[in-house]
Formats: C-alpha cells, structure tokens, sequence
C-alpha cells in the first residue's frame, strides 16, 4: 500500500477521499487554488500545495502543476476524485511517465470509454446492447441535421468528450436544431476541450440505470449492483439510490454482466460506472456511456454492500488482487445540495456560509464549514446527504427528515426542493423516469416567502438591543398603551406590538418568541438566525430565507417589465455570447446573451419587442447578480 497520495480535486470529494486515506494511515496531500485557500480540504490533509489562481484551467485542470507537486511532495500515487481530471487520458499518461501512480483505470481504457463514440463501437462489438443513433467521428453540423431527419424526432446531442449532461441537448423538432448544435459545441469546447458531437434516438420516458463496476490489475472484474439515477434535470442526477425499485434479481444480473463485458472489453482497472438507459415499458436496455472513475453518487453503492469503493481505489492501484463478496443490504438513498436557487430557475447562487448544521443521523459528504465562501469559480454543489434503511420507504423517510434538520444560511440552496421531491407520491411509488422533474417543476419549487417567517423576522427586529433608554426601543412603547412599529421587509410591511405581528394586509397574529442560544423560537417553530449587514437570514425545515428592509428584487427571467427597461444579468458569472449590438430592433423572447456559470449556461432574453438603446457587456465580460447588460426600450413607450 502508498504511503502518501496526493488528491487532485476539492470540495466534498477531495474531504471524502482524504478521510478515506486517513483511515488507512496514509499520509494526504492536497492541492488548492487561490479560491480554496481555506477549503475544509486543505485543512484536512496533512500538506497542502499551491497551484495557482481560481481559474481551474490555471489550477485544477494543469496537468503539469498536479504532478510537479505530486512529485515534489514525494507521493506516491494520485487520486483524481471526479471531475476535472479525473477521466482526462494525458494526465494518466503523465502520471505514468513521472513515476507516480494514477488512481484509476488504464490511460487506454480512459481513452477508449472517454469519447462516446469509440466507446459505443467498442461494447457493442463485445454484445453490450446501444441506443440506435449515429456515431461517426467528426461529423459537420449538416451531417448532425441530416442524421436527426434519418432518425425521427426527439434527438439527443451528447459531446463526444466528458460527461455529467454537460452539453446535452434534447431537440424535439427540426428549427430548434441548428442552434442546438451551436449551443452544444461551445458548452463541449468550454467543458471537454472538444466540440465532436454525436446523436442518439430519444427513448420517451426512460429510466436511468447504472452499474458500479470494480477490476484489479489481474483479470478480476466485479459489478456491485446498480444505482437508480432517473431523477434528474437537464441531464444533471439530483437524487440517487441503491438499489433501484424497477429492476428484477434477473434483469439486475444481466446488466450486471452486461456492464462487466464493458469494462473487461477495453481492459479496465479499478472503479468505473456502465450507464444504461432503460425502457420504461419494455425493460430493455441500452448502453450509454461509461465513466472511468468514481461516481458522485458512489456513496449509495458503499451502503447497501459495506464496500469502501476509494479503498478498494487504493488497494487495486497498488496492485492487490479484487477478493470481495457482494451482497445487497438494506436500500439507501442520496440527494445533492446544491447552491443554486430552484424558485429563479435553477440559477446558482453564492455568498459567505454563516451558519452551518449537518445532520449527525446519517451520513454527510460535504466541504462545507462555517465562513465558506461559495463563489462561481467551480461546481454548485455543496454536500450530499445519504440515509440508510432497511427498507426503500425508511430509507426516504430518514433522508426526508435529515434534510430538514440542516441549516445553512448565508447561500441559497436547493433543500426545500429536494424535500419535495423525496415526498412526490410516484417518488415514493418508485414510478420513476427521467422527465419526471421536468414535469412536476412547478408543483416542486415556490418563490412564495410564508407568512410565518415575515412574523419571526418582525418578533426578531422588535427584540433587537437598542441600549438602556426606553425611549430608544422599537418595542412601540408610549404613555398610556404600546403603538404598532412598522418594519418594510422584503418589499412587504410588518406591523408588529407586543406579540401581535400584521403581515402586509393580513389579520394579526399573536406569537411569542424567545431566543435560546443561536435560535429564534416563535410558538413550536424553531428559526436558525444569522445576520450579513442588514440582511436578516432566517432557517427553518431545510429551508432558508434572507430578508432584508431594503426592495427586495426578484425574477429568474432576467429580463424587465412587462414595458421594457433594464435586461440584467440572472446570475454572477462570465458574458460568455452578445447576440445583438446598441440600436438593433428585438422581439420578446430574442437571445440577447448567454451567460456562464459553475459550468452551466442561461439565454438571457429580450422582455418586450423594442429597441437596444443600451448595451453595457461585452463577451469574456465578468457580471454579478442582477447587473444591468442592456436597456430595451418598448416600441409602446
């Protein structure tokens, strides 16, 4: 076994694996960006090396400032986590070439699965079932349009390179297909340094199945079962679990041996996943793509086999033989915290974490702690949060209720969406398939603020200190009876006296609260309370609001009024396309822009027909949040 690793990622799976390499006694060595000097990863390991600015072309992604502080720093092996470089062929090859050991598969096996292509002309030659499609190298974009035309709407665009829904595109019709395909290759330039595409048939409601597969360097290949990954937006997995309610002991068994033929066909060495997609209707399935490394959600296969998949990494890098016995216990499920904020369409957020409460009852993978700052330099996800049942229904109870006892305040997240998701009636039925988020969106996010929470923040301002001088309270005190004191929170008037508290039009309500420690209690509700200047972040159930007396603005279109004005940006990230210049004639629903960021891209949109009478950005340009880009001024004006 090493001695000492080097992992060469960070966040959550960065803390995963060095806690896995402490364990063993082995000694850790972290690498970290500008961005991380203070990441719960760099805290952990027992050195940490410098390699660069926040930019992950500068940092994560240089193949030469990993291995140089690999080797500097004498570890023997790297592991790459996920992500990054983690399925990048020239940085096995480097590895191999400077002494060091790639905790992972073979480079020729990373190059034959990593383009999609190759890797579907590869299984299936070895009997592995594919998605009929086309899968030619190299193909223009009227070759793409004439093979959609030969294989009949919907399509799917799927980069050649990489994975993780980077660059996936679902077309249902011929006119949205060109700018697709445009759209599709930049996100591939920008995610995978390769803009190939291919094109596959669209199965209508499929299920997303996966097999965990592990092999050692001496013929031994292994699946540990399969993970459902159905539940999904925009090809990005939101929660995962093992096993999966659809399939049967047989049809389990014969993927299982299916995805083993995968991995032994291009030769493959340590841990790898084989995705399926599966007909809902029929049970058959197809060969999708496999990823040569871990899975962000690998946690669920470790708690229903008892099988530590970074150790058995370690052990089969280092060249001991693969002789595990798998069996099944129990069901786990995993969902993914992300910030981002479902109500503004799924945008990421970010800000400075000022108070933090992960669950204890189940198990949390996370690089989170208390003064994180959550910027969008990387990947919005923050933590995953995995329980462990008996049965499929305790195991999502359990992570229904560890969910609500996190607090997180200070970054907008995606908890109170996960929640609901993990309550959906077909959720629990286990009627599941990939459209299902899409679906139901509406009836899974709200960007409705309770009325509960207006009382605990108007209770919260009104016992605020204000010194000894009573007249200096806000209490409403006055001679002879208590006054009403009003408080504009989040554009909406709170009245409060005593312990009566009136929100906006609404009739009184009578609450008392007390504080107890870092906690707001209101009636039976507890609050988790934290301040950032004047905005007042209250927590409650997972979900997480910040309130402020200022207008509070609001909106995931990112475009203006209904009478034109101000086009702002819907997130902070990077200008990456200006589609029109100052003075041209726009129509409601026009691309203006595209921004970028934590890898995902939003088409910002022109409100009203009009005219550009201002354009403030330019490609390659840094925005924040609700930057103004342009002004459209409405032919009606």
């Amino acid at each position: 076994m090493f001695d000492s690793v080097l992992v060469a990622n960070r966040g959550e799976i960065a803390v995963r694996v060095i806690r896995a390499l402490r364990s063993l006694g082995i000694r850790s060595v972290a690498v970290y960006s500008d961005a991380d000097a203070d990441a719960l990863h760099v805290r952990l390991a027992d050195e940490a090396v410098r390699i660069g600015p926040a930019a992950a072309r500068e940092s994560y992604l240089s193949i030469e400032k990993i291995v140089a502080a690999a080797v500097s720093t004498g570890a023997q092996a790297i592991h790459p986590g996920y992500g990054f470089l983690a399925e990048n062929t020239a940085f096995a090859a480097a590895c191999d070439a400077a002494g060091v050991v790639f905790v992972g598969p073979p480079a020729a096996a990373i190059d034959a699965m990593g383009d999609k292509i190759r890797a579907k002309l590869t299984v299936s030659a070895a009997g592995v079932p594919v998605v009929p499609g086309r899968t030619r190298e190299g193909m223009s974009d009227d070759e793409i349009v004439d093979a959609a035309l030969e294989i009949g709407f919907p399509v799917l665009l799927k980069p050649s390179a990489g994975g993780g829904g980077k660059g996936m595109r679902l077309v249902h019709e011929e006119p949205a297909l060109r700018e697709a395909i445009e759209s599709a290759r930049r996100e591939a330039r920008g995610s995978f340094g390769d803009d190939t595409l291919l094109i596959e048939r669209f199965i209508t409601n499929p299920r997303h199945i996966e097999i965990q597969v592990l092999a050692d360097s001496h013929g031994n290949v292994i699946h540990l079962g399969e993970r459902e990954c159905s539940l999904q937006r925009r090809h990005q997995k939101i929660i995962e679990e093992a096993p999966s309610p659809f399939l049967t002991p047989e049809v389990r068994e014969a993927m299982g041996s299916a995805a083993v033929d995968a991995a032994r066909s291009v030769g493959y060495v340590g841990a790898g996943t084989v995705e399926f997609i599966v007909d809902g209707a029929s049970g058959d399935y197809f060969f999708m793509e496999m990823n040569t490394r871990l899975q962000v959600e690998h946690p669920v296969t470790e708690m229903v086999t008892g099988v530590d998949l970074v150790e058995w990494q370690l052990r089969v890098a280092a060249g001991e033989v693969l002789d595990l016995s798998v069996e099944l216990t129990g069901h786990s499920v995993e969902a993914r915290v992300y910030a981002e904020d479902p109500a503004r369409g799924f945008l990421p957020t970010g800000g400075r974490v000022l108070a933090l409460r992960e669950p204890t009852d189940v198990r949390v993978d996370s690089g989170l702690y208390e003064g994180l700052v959550v910027g969008s330099d990387y990947d919005p996800m923050l933590a995953k949060v995995i329980a462990h049942g008996r049965t499929r229904e305790e195991a999502l109870r359990r992570l229904d209720h560890a969910l609500g006892q996190m607090v997180l305040l200070g970054v907008t997240t995606n908890i109170p969406f996960l929640r609901a998701l993990l309550r959906d009636p077909d959720v629990r039925s286990g009627a599941l398939d990939t459209g299902l988020v899409e679906r139901k969106l509406d009836s899974l996010t709200t960007a409705e603020i309770p009325d509960d929470v207006y009382v605990a923040a108007g209770l919260e301002r009104s016992m605020e200190p204000r010194g000894d001088d009573p007249w200096d309270q806000l209490s409403g005190w006055r001679v002879g009876e208590h006054a009403w004191t009003t408080w504009r929170i989040n554009d909406v008037d709170v009245r409060v006296r005593g312990d009566e508290v009136v929100v906006g039009a609404g009739e009184p309500v009578r609450a008392r609260a007390r504080r107890e420690g870092a906690d707001l209690l209101v009636g039976s509700r507890r609050y988790a309370i934290a301040r950032d200047g004047d905005v007042l972040w209250l927590g409650h159930d997972g979900a997480s609001w910040a309130l402020t007396e200022a207008e509070f603005l609001v909106g995931a279109s990112g475009g203006a009024a209904a009478s034109g004005g101000p086009v702002k940006s819907p997130m902070p990230g990077t200008v990456l396309v200006v589609r029109a210049s100052q003075g041209d004639e726009v129509t409601a629903g026009q691309a203006l822009f595209v921004v970028e960021a934590m890898k995902m891209e939003h088409t910002v949109t022109a409100p009203v027909d009009g005219v550009l009478a201002e354009v403030n950005v330019q490609a390659g340009q840094q925005v924040a949040l609700d930057q103004v880009l342009a002004l459209v001024v409405s032919h009606e004006e």
